[in-house]
């Protein structure tokens, strides 16, 4: 492609978006318009809130697009009229049709958070600490019609640490998905863009989460709980129950110490941590969150709460 400056419709809606469009705004090719999912209620007053897509692009004084359907030709028309020159979509929300696909004469470039095909799907970020990942990344792809299945033309890697979370991964990703995008769009620029297919044989998903996603299972391994719980940290939590009270459980440390108790018996509790014996090794827990309260460590919860090894917290809501 000969054009110095590309014509860019940015089509995303969380704060993962908002940084590659914070990227795109600051580089050198024009965002000529922002599509994002409508304004949802929010809070406990249920009041509108926009999409902080929307908020950066409103500040930047850029058009702002918030279709409730995007398979029209309205919209398409909408679309065109802006003259992109490519498409770069970051967790927008919703599948795109082929005739949104095929609008802007380079496509539809999308900023993916992780390394395909590894992790195809709505929750890319938590499934790869869940799954005990060592590295994690992004991938820009060409989108085609599939869930995350087009051609990779870019990758960036960084290692995933035992003690990251979902959040702090998310963070780091959404700044990196900011870099490679601009470097794909370079590229393409230039004419250098190398797309590759995927190997389908290495293809995993990661499907959206839900709360009931937390639920520990004590006779799984000190990792796998490891992993799970930092994997779920922020949202939606893992979490056991301890006299019938929900309990959420962050900050673990694999414990490698042999035991006969029960997986989910608490062994220790002391301004370390939570001891607990699982189904293989022993997991340490620094932080708690107890139903109703807010989190904190374990040091805060004992000076208001007794606990005393033997405890089981291996029932579910009372129930064993």
């Amino acid at each position: 492609m000969s054009k110095t400056v590309l014509r860019i419709i940015f089509m995303g809606t969380p704060d993962f978006a908002a940084e590659a469009l914070k990227s795109l705004l600051t580089g050198p090719d024009q965002v000529v318009a922002v599509v994002t999912q409508p304004d949802r209620p929010k809070g406990r007053g249920k009041k509108l809130s926009p999409p902080p897509v929307k908020v950066l692009a409103e500040e930047a004084g850029i058009p702002v697009l918030q279709p409730t359907k995007i398979k029209t030709d309205e919209f398409r028309e909408e679309l065109l009229a802006y003259e992109p020159d490519v498409m770069v979509v970051a967790a927008y929300g919703r599948i795109l049709p082929k005739s949104l696909l095929e609008l802007a004469p380079c496509g539809c470039l999308n900023i993916h958070g992780s390394l395909l095909p590894a992790h195809r799907g709505a929750a890319p970020i938590q499934w790869a600490v869940m799954n005990g990942d060592t590295e994690t990344g992004i991938t820009i792809i060409q989108m085609d019609e599939g869930m995350d299945t087009g051609d990779m033309l870019l990758k960036s890697v960084i290692p995933l640490k035992d003690t990251d979370t979902a959040g702090s991964i998310f963070h780091k990703l959404a700044a990196l998905g900011g870099e490679a995008i601009i470097e794909a769009l370079d590229l393409l620029r230039q004419g250098k863009l190398q797309p590759e297919r995927q190997d389908e044989s290495l293809a995993t998903s990661a499907p959206m989460l839900k709360k009931e996603d937390g639920i520990i299972d004590w006779n799984k391994s000190a990792k796998e709980i490891h992993c799970l719980i930092r994997g779920l940290d922020p949202w939606p939590t893992a979490y056991c129950f301890y006299e019938g009270k929900r309990m959420r459980l962050f900050g673990p440390e694999v414990v490698h110490r042999q035991n006969n108790e029960r997986p989910g018996t608490l062994l220790q509790a002391d301004k370390r941590g939570l001891l607990f014996a699982t189904g293989t090794d022993c997991l340490l827990i620094r932080e708690i969150q107890p139903e109703g309260k807010k989190r904190m460590s374990v040091e805060s919860f004992l000076c208001g709460s007794t606990l005393s090894p033997g405890a089981d917290f291996a029932s579910r809501q009372g129930h064993s």
